[in-house]
C-alpha cells in the first residue's frame, strides 16, 4: 500500500478559500471523484474530488482552515502492486544508512543538522497588478513555521496573507510597510535547518561550515528591520481619528458604506488592526445596546422577535454565499438609483424555431433553451446601445466604456444565489452558448465554479423562467448599469389590426443605474431586444 497526498486544485483565481465541510470519515474508501471535502470562496462553493481510489488516512486540514492552491488536504492509501518490493528495499537500505549513526557516540549527532539560506517570494496572488504591503507580520530573529505569516498584502478588494514556504528562522526582511509588491517579489530570508544525510556524520567539517555564514547575518539584519518597525506606532499613535487608523483600503470602504467612524472601532489585528469584523461586531454592539439606533444609510433597525413565542422554531445557519448575496443586494439597493422599466416581447416566432431545433440538438447533444436566445440577444443589444456596456468609475467624474461583451446568467442552487458569466457572448452562436450555459449551470448547482467563471460580466439575466410571475424588479449588479429580469411567458389575445390573435407574450423588466442610464437609453434598448426577440432573424445582421 502507498500514501498518497492529495492537495487544493487550480481555484480559478482564487486566492485563498475555507474550508466549510469534510465529506467523508478517516477509515471510509473513497472512489475517484468522490468528494473529499467542500470549498467556500467569496462568491461560490466548490466540491474537491478525489483523485485517487483507496482508503482516507487521515485530513491534513480541520473544518473552518483556510487553504490556497496546492496546500495538502488529506493522505489517502492507495493499493499498489509493486509497492511490497519498494518496501522490501526500504527496509534493506534502513539498516545500512542507520548502523553508521549507531556506532557514533550520542553527542556527535547533535550537531548533524546543517542549515541554508532559503529566499521567500510572494505566491501567485491571481494577478500582475501591486499591492500594498499593510503589515509586517514577524522581526528578525523569529522562528517561523511553513504556513506561518510573514506579511500582510491589501488590495482595494480583499486582504491576503503571505505564508512562510518553510519553517526556519527569519534572518532578513526584503519588504517594509508601505512597499508595493507583486507576484514573485521577494519577501524574507529565513535559516532553514535540516538534517544531515548519514554520510557526512564521520566528517565534522560539513557541520562547520555553515557557522561562519550564520555569525555575520544577524549583523546585517538590524537596518532592515529599523525600516517597517516605526510604522506600526506611528499608525497606533495617529488612531486618534478616522483618517489616521491603522487599517486597509478595504476596510475604509467598508467603514465609510456603513456609516461608522473607525476611530471609535478597537482593532483586533495585529498591532490594533482594524479588520472587516471589528466593523461588524461594532455594527451590531450598536445595534443591540440602541434598539431605537439607525444603521449608516439612516434606516431603522428592524426589532428582534421571539418567534418561540408563538409555537416551535428552528434557527439555521445562513450560508456564506446567502450572506454575500444579501450584503451585496443591500448596497447596491441603497448606493444605485434605481429605475426598471417594463415591456413585452412577441416571442411566438421564436419559441416555433426552437422547437423546430428539438432534434438536431439530440444529435449534437446540446438543448437550446429560451435563455440562449436572451443572452445573445442581449449580447446584440449591447453592442446597439453601448450606453450599457459601461461602468461608473471610482472617481464619479467618468465612466468605463468596456469593448468587451460577457453576460453573467442568475442561478438558482441549494447554496444560494450564484451568477456565472458567459464570455464574449457576441461572438457565440446560439449552440455555443446553449452548451455553455448548460456546462456552467451544472458546475453552479454541484458547486464545482471557479471564480474566474463569474468574474467580468458586463450586463445581467435573471430569468425565472417556467417558475411564475408575471414581473419583478431585478436589482442592478453593481459595477455593472443595467439588469434585465424575465418572467413566465404567457399566451395571450394580441390586436393585430383587424383581429386578436394568440400569442406567446414574454414580460421583461429592465433595471438601470439612472447615474449612467437615463430613460431615453433605455427606451432605445428595450425596443431593440424586443424586436431581436419579436423577430430572431435580426440576431444574423
Amino acid at each position: 500500500m502507498a500514501v498518497e497526498i492529495v492537495t487544493v486544485p487550480d481555484l480559478g483565481g482564487a486566492e485563498s478559500v475555507d474550508v466549510i465541510e469534510l465529506s467523508v470519515v478517516p477509515g471510509d474508501t473513497v472512489e475517484v471523484e468522490d468528494s473529499l471535502l467542500v470549498l467556500e470562496s467569496d462568491k461560490a462553493t466548490m466540491d474537491v474530488p478525489s483523485p485517487f481510489q483507496g482508503s482516507l488516512v487521515k485530513y491534513l486540514v480541520a473544518d473552518g482552515a483556510v487553504v490556497k492552491v496546492g496546500d495538502p488536504i488529506a493522505e489517502i492509501e492507495v493499493a499498489s502492486a509493486d509497492e511490497a518490493p519498494a518496501a522490501e528495499s526500504v527496509a534493506q537500505a534502513e539498516p545500512a544508512a542507520v548502523e553508521p549513526a549507531a556506532a557514533e557516540p550520542v553527542p556527535t549527532a547533535a550537531p548533524v543538522p546543517t542549515s541554508s539560506e532559503q529566499l521567500i517570494l510572494v505566491p501567485d496572488i491571481g494577478s500582475d497588478d501591486e499591492i500594498d504591503v499593510i503589515e509586517i507580520s514577524v522581526a528578525i530573529g523569529d522562528q517561523v513555521e511553513e504556513g506561518d505569516t510573514l506579511l500582510v498584502l491589501e488590495s482595494d478588494k480583499a486582504t491576503m496573507d503571505v505564508p512562510s514556504s518553510h519553517s526556519g528562522k527569519v534572518i532578513k526582511i526584503l519588504a517594509a510597510e508601505g512597499n508595493k509588491l507583486r507576484t514573485g517579489a521577494e519577501v524574507a530570508i529565513l535559516e532553514v535547518t535540516s538534517a544531515a544525510s548519514p554520510e557526512p556524520i564521520d566528517s565534522p567539517e560539513p557541520i562547520d561550515s555553515p557557522e561562519p555564514t550564520k555569525s555575520p547575518e544577524p549583523a546585517k539584519a538590524p537596518p532592515v528591520a529599523s525600516t517597517p518597525a516605526p510604522a506600526a506606532p506611528t499608525a497606533q499613535a495617529d488612531s486618534s481619528s478616522s483618517g489616521s487608523v491603522y487599517a486597509g483600503p478595504a476596510v475604509r470602504m467598508l467603514a465609510r458604506e456603513l456609516g461608522v467612524q473607525l476611530d471609535k472601532v478597537t482593532g483586533t489585528g495585529p498591532r490594533g488592526r482594524v479588520q472587516k469584523d471589528d466593523v461588524n461586531n461594532y455594527v451590531k454592539a450598536a445595534l443591540n445596546s440602541a434598539p431605537a439606533a439607525t444603521a449608516g444609510a439612516g434606516i431603522p433597525q428592524v426589532p428582534a422577535v421571539d418567534f418561540s413565542q408563538f409555537g416551535d422554531i428552528e434557527t439555521v445557519a445562513i450560508s456564506k454565499i446567502q450572506k454575500l448575496t444579501a450584503a451585496n443586494m443591500q448596497r447596491n439597493w441603497l448606493n444605485v438609483p434605481h429605475v426598471t422599466q417594463f415591456d413585452e416581447a412577441d416571442i411566438t416566432e421564436l419559441e416555433s424555431f426552437r422547437k423546430s431545433l428539438k432534434d438536431e440538438g439530440e444529435k449534437r447533444g446540446v438543448r437550446i433553451t429560451p435563455v440562449s436566445f436572451l443572452i445573445k440577444a442581449l449580447a446584440t443589444s449591447l453592442q446597439a446601445n453601448p450606453e450599457f456596456n459601461r461602468s461608473l468609475a471610482g472617481d464619479g467624474d467618468n465612466y468605463i466604456q468596456k469593448h468587451y461583451c460577457h453576460i453573467g446568467m442568475a442561478v438558482d442552487t441549494p447554496r444560494g444565489l450564484v451568477v456565472p458569466v458567459i464570455k464574449d457572448a457576441d461572438q457565440k452562436g446560439i449552440w455555443d452558448i446553449s452548451a455553455e450555459i448548460a456546462s456552467l449551470a451544472a458546475s453552479a448547482r454541484e458547486g464545482k465554479l471557479k471564480p474566474a467563471q463569474m468574474q467580468g460580466g458586463c450586463f445581467t439575466l435573471s430569468s425565472l423562467g417556467a417558475i411564475g410571475g408575471t414581473g419583478f424588479t431585478p436589482i442592478v449588479n453593481s459595477p455593472e448599469v443595467g439588469i434585465l429580469g424575465v418572467s413566465k411567458s404567457q399566451m395571450r389575445p394580441v390586436w393585430n389590426g383587424s383581429e386578436f390573435m394568440p400569442r406567446l407574450m414574454l414580460p421583461l423588466a429592465l433595471s438601470y443605474d439612472h447615474r449612467v442610464i437615463n430613460g431615453g437609453d433605455a427606451g432605445r434598448f428595450m425596443t431593440h431586444l424586443v424586436k431581436l426577440l419579436g423577430d430572431i432573424r435580426h440576431l444574423a445582421l
